[in-house]
């Protein structure tokens, strides 16, 4: 019999200045890495409704789909951090099955690392190619480091491409539109959570991460070669 590998699981523990803290504890798929919730949704809120402040892209049937799934998943975070202030001080721990991660940051940066993964793993057809950075994921990664990983993802898919001989994107034309279109889900996501409360950490960190997502389009080609240099020795003659 087949042996079934156990759910990814990520767990990011918040512990905030006057003693509280909060701990998410989050169980992947370990073949399609979507999201196990550790409890049904006991009432689904209208926010969370697909026709509300649907996505301009997106490509799901309201017919099949009363609920957007990205929304749903946020659900337990708006619950936690609606309404707290972003730039409140707050020590975070994530821990991995490989290493531990910590770091004292503010509210709003802490989320936005933890927001990619639910959003990412929730099913959304449009931000289902992010996976692989979610199965690598790299807590409070820093532009630059987003920037290597997201590109050499993309590469590595390409290759996978060419290797089924079909045509691959070598020019990162495709990743510029991808980006594009992520940050159509980040809009629509942004007007969906700004209806529930004008003062967000949740809100703000997902803005917090639109920001990055529009600039990257732009920073492709400027950060690759900035860090060419890097791969000097691949441009030298084979011995």
């Amino acid at each position: 019999m087949k042996k079934i590998d156990a759910p990814i699981k990520y767990v990011y523990k918040f512990s905030f200045e006057d003693g509280k803290e909060k701990q998410f504890e989050i169980h992947l798929d370990p073949v399609n890495f979507n999201y196990i919730p550790g409890k049904q949704i006991e009432k689904k809120p209208a926010w969370a409704k697909l026709d509300s402040y649907r996505c301009e892209n997106c490509p799901l049937d309201t017919e099949t789909n009363e609920y957007c799934p990205t929304a749903l998943n946020l659900v337990e975070l708006m619950d936690t951090f609606q309404n707290l202030i972003s730039y409140k001080k707050v020590n975070v721990t994530v821990e991995t099955a490989q290493r531990t991660f910590m770091k004292k940051t503010t509210l709003q940066d802490s989320i936005s690392s933890l927001l990619g993964i639910y959003m990412v793993t929730s099913g959304c057809p449009v931000l289902n190619k992010l996976k692989p950075m979610v199965r690598f994921h790299l807590p409070f990664a820093t532009p630059e480091e987003t920037i290597f990983r997201s590109t050499s993802i993309y590469l590595l898919g390409q290759y996978l491409l060419n290797h089924r001989g079909k045509k691959a994107d070598w020019d990162l034309q495709g990743l510029i539109n991808f980006y594009n279109q992520i940050r159509l889900v980040n809009k629509g996501m942004v007007e969906r959570l700004r209806a529930i409360s004008r003062d967000d950490a949740v809100a703000n960190a997902l803005i917090k991460l639109d920001v990055f997502t529009q600039i990257m389009p732009f920073s492709i080609q400027k950060h690759l070669g900035r860090i060419e240099y890097l791969f000097s020795e691949y441009f030298q003659p084979a011995p």
